[in-house]
């Protein structure tokens, strides 16, 4: 029997106050939806988030509008508020598409997530040519203000930095520790709580589970929470595999920084089925490698066992996310289904990947069903 059913904030907070869904009045003709629904089932847990492209952002596609409406309660824009798009030159900035996010995000009651103020990589040109100390903070200090400053009371949350931190624990040499030392990590990060005081403000990377990159980040947050800077959590890339790393090399991490009094948000989540070249792994995308057929099996469709293999690892990352919903906030997926995937040109161009919850063709995955079994 279908029941309609409609989904209310305020009946949501009756029902259960630290609801991790926002959902407003959402009318849905089908199943109960606590049975169908990401954001429903896991609401009391922890926020379930999705990147989006700019397509996905403008709604222009109605069908997978739904679906990410139904599915997320969190939101995150996947290029457009890197600053190359949203700051290009040093008097311009392109808010046209993250605005659209901001109402997006209202429309709907999802947790407005940004990403991300200060990263080394799809840097503005202005910024990337700047090597004096002073001229360094004052763009920075520029470009926070006035990003930050517009979602003010918007966004949830900040990725204040991203990716800082090398595989050995090293501070990276980005253009920004070049000009101003380490100390531009605590400057970001007092910045971004001048502007947002109410925000939480993260630190994000990928390879967190790596022993030497884990001792470095602790390292470096510590360094930052003894400066007075306001840091309120940790993002862990997602950019894992079938096999890798190892639930214990996750749970132990998430334990470790959590230890430093941080939140935890599993971010940018996406399993990659593929094989990959030796000496490539995470997610630096300077790294690449030639297109060859051994790197591409399955352009066909997923075979049945991969798709089960994939499930089963979802579903044992899920149950360990559960295990630890006390110190995780949020898990964000780095996008919405398979085709419209950055896993499918990385770490290798013009491949047929499958990291998502939902297919081409934006139909649930046996990945999806795996999640769901462990609320139902």
């Amino acid at each position: 029997m279908k029941l309609k059913v409609l989904v209310l904030a305020a009946a949501s907070l009756i029902a259960c106050n630290s609801s991790k869904d926002k959902a407003g009045p959402v009318a849905i003709d089908g199943p109960d939806p606590i049975k169908t629904r990401l954001r429903e089932a896991y609401k009391d847990d922890f926020y379930i988030g999705a990147a989006l492209n700019s397509s996905q952002i403008s709604e222009s596609d109605t069908k997978q509008a739904g679906l990410i409406a139904l599915q997320f309660n969190s939101v995150t824009a996947e290029n457009a508020m890197k600053s190359s798009q949203i700051h290009p030159s040093e008097n311009v900035y392109n808010f046209e598409v993250p605005d659209k996010l901001a109402a997006l995000a209202e429309k709907h009651d999802m947790a407005f997530h940004g990403h991300t103020l200060v990263w080394h990589s799809q840097l503005s040109s202005f910024i990337n040519d700047i090597t004096d100390s002073t001229k360094m903070a004052n763009a920075l200090k520029a470009h926070i203000e006035a990003v930050a400053g517009r979602y003010k009371g918007k966004t949830y949350s900040w990725d204040v930095v991203n990716e800082a931190v090398e595989g050995d624990g090293s501070l990276r040499e980005s253009v920004f520790l070049k000009a101003m030392g380490e100390d531009y990590l605590s400057f970001a990060f007092k910045t971004a709580a001048a502007v947002d005081p109410n925000a939480d403000l993260y630190y994000n990377d990928y390879s967190m589970t790596g022993a030497q990159k884990r001792a470095g980040v602790i390292k470096m947050i510590k360094k930052i929470q003894a400066s007075g800077a306001k840091i309120d959590g940790i993002g862990m890339q997602g950019h894992w595999g079938l096999e890798y790393p190892s639930i214990l090399e996750i749970e132990t991490s998430i334990e470790q920084y959590a230890a430093l009094g941080l939140k935890i948000a599993i971010t940018e989540l996406d399993i990659d089925v593929l094989p990959n070249p030796d000496g490539v792994s995470g997610a630096d995308i300077s790294q690449s490698a030639e297109l060859k057929a051994e790197y591409n099996p399955y352009v066909d469709g997923l075979p049945d066992d991969i798709a089960e293999k994939q499930a089963k690892r979802y579903a044992d990352l899920f149950a360990l996310f559960l295990k630890h919903k006390d110190k995780i906030d949020r898990v964000t997926f780095w996008g919405v289904n398979d085709g419209e995937s950055w896993k499918n040109n990385f770490p290798v161009n013009g491949r047929t990947n499958y990291p998502l919850l939902f297919d081409r063709d934006n139909k649930k995955k046996k990945a999806f069903e795996a999640i769901m079994a462990l609320k139902n």
